[in-house]
């Protein structure tokens, strides 16, 4: 009976140890961003500067190989 109340006495010291130090990171992370908080990329704008780039090479090639002809 003894040896089991120890180690029930053990695992709650354990329990209780990283509970403490889930507390003690949580409260040193209050200040920094979250990753997910970072500055947005504007996609959609370089998205439509890409497309645009690419028509506009398409239609250059075009041109280009008719006036071959």
């Amino acid at each position: 009976m003894t040896d089991k109340t120890d180690d029930d006495a053990e695992i709650a010291n354990e329990i209780t140890a990283t509970a403490r130090q889930a507390r003690e990171v949580a409260e040193r992370a209050e200040g920094t961003p979250r990753p997910g908080d970072a500055r947005k990329w504007p996609l959609a704008k370089i998205g439509i500067g890409i497309g645009s780039a690419a028509l506009a090479a398409a239609v250059i090639y075009a041109a280009r190989s008719r006036k071959k002809d």
